[in-house]
């Protein structure tokens, strides 16, 4: 499932194409801290107060879905002290903020597993997605102890409890049943802080998108350089295995 490409201002009013999702792996949290002598909660408290702005950004520019990989299947292993700090981060930053997405149109998307949070960050998350069901604005997917890996077999295994028949399954049935079910495939997928990993983030959805590596750490990566994502997209020729 892809969508149409449309045009959209950039921040220093030239007209530019338009991907119409987005996807951003936001790493560097940790790296900007130690650049500061801070402790990393205090990067991690800084890249979701990014993800603030990030958001009302591409709502701004008229991008229509916009997927953030906030927490990996992989990022249990980090230290314990550290996954604590982003898990009561993640609490009070979607408690704090839900409420005024709503008030913007934005609808909200958890992807991902909820067996292993906490009833506390899955009532939040629940409650969000339930709040900004209606909207009809940007929506914003949250990856959430999310791994592309763990999506695919998942949605195998639901498949086959759901008795579907073998014949039947071709792309367009084994895509209803992954976390990002109705929404269009990625158009533009970004990784700030340097690196060109793909991570386990949206192994099916980004097929054929646009990956585009910034080594601007993720709580610096806002306006200009959206901009220069949004550019080197709008220059590219996606062919999607055809010769054009």
């Amino acid at each position: 499932m892809t969508a149409n490409p449309e045009t959209s201002k950039l921040s220093n009013g030239k007209t530019q194409v338009l991907p119409q999702h987005v996807a951003m792996i936001m790493d560097g949290n940790g790296r900007w801290a130690e650049e500061r002598g801070l402790d990393i909660s205090e990067g991690h408290h800084a890249g979701f107060e990014n993800l603030q702005r990030v958001v009302s950004d591409l709502a701004r520019r008229g991008v229509s879905y916009l997927t953030m990989y906030a927490f990996s299947t992989e990022n249990w292993d980090r230290p314990e002290a550290e996954v604590n700090g982003i898990l009561d981060l993640a609490i009070a930053v979607i408690a704090h903020e839900a409420e005024q997405l709503h008030q913007n149109n934005v609808r909200i998307r958890h992807l991902g597993r909820v067996d292993r949070i906490s009833d506390e960050l899955r009532g939040e998350l629940e409650q969000a997605v339930e709040m900004t069901a209606d909207n009809t604005g940007l929506t914003l997917a949250i990856a959430f102890d999310y791994g592309g890996r763990s999506e695919i077999a998942q949605a195998a295994a639901r498949m086959v409890a759901d008795g579907v028949d073998p014949s039947t399954i071709d792309e367009g049935k084994y895509a209803e049943y992954l976390y990002t079910s109705g929404m269009p495939d990625v158009d533009l997928l970004i990784r700030t802080g340097g690196d060109f990993r793909i991570s386990n983030f949206l192994l099916w959805q980004t097929a054929y998108s646009e990956f585009y590596s910034s080594d601007v750490l993720w709580p610096d990566f806002h306006g200009e350089h959206i901009d220069r994502a949004f550019k080197s997209f709008g220059n590219r020729a996606r062919r999607f295995g055809k010769r054009i």
